[in-house]
């Protein structure tokens, strides 16, 4: 039995950067390099793939819940802030995902944060 090839992230990223050269707007590999370029600790690198996703489309909730994370890991607090009420007026919901994310950690002990968890926890 073969076994498992191990994930090698830049061979990865260098495989969809390919792909990004011959097509600029392909959102999906904007996404998924954006995730990979944080993952490997290329937070710049990053945050630029998730403003060109944004650009991209522009109604993607999770498109702007992304770039706030990017943002809060650049330590751009005031930036993230703004950026995820947008994600979440646009529709972005995923409350326990966001009261855990540990990108959003320089958020967390925030005042305008804690008041979005608010206004995200169904009301009883």
């Amino acid at each position: 039995m073969a076994k498992k090839a191990a994930r090698d992230p830049e061979f990865e990223i260098r495989f969809f950067e390919s792909i990004l050269r011959r097509d600029a707007g392909y959102a999906a590999v904007v996404e998924i390099l954006g995730g990979l370029y944080t993952r490997q600790g290329r937070i710049a690198d990053g945050l630029k793939m998730d403003r060109r996703l944004v650009r991209l489309q522009p109604r993607n909730a999770t498109a702007y819940y992304n770039l706030a994370c990017s943002l809060a890991l650049s330590k751009r607090k005031a930036d993230a802030l703004r950026v995820l009420r947008q994600a979440v007026d646009l529709g972005y919901t995923d409350l326990d995902w966001m009261q855990q994310d540990p990108d959003l950690e320089l958020l967390k002990s925030n005042p305008e944060f804690q008041a979005l968890l608010q206004a995200l926890k169904p009301q009883s």
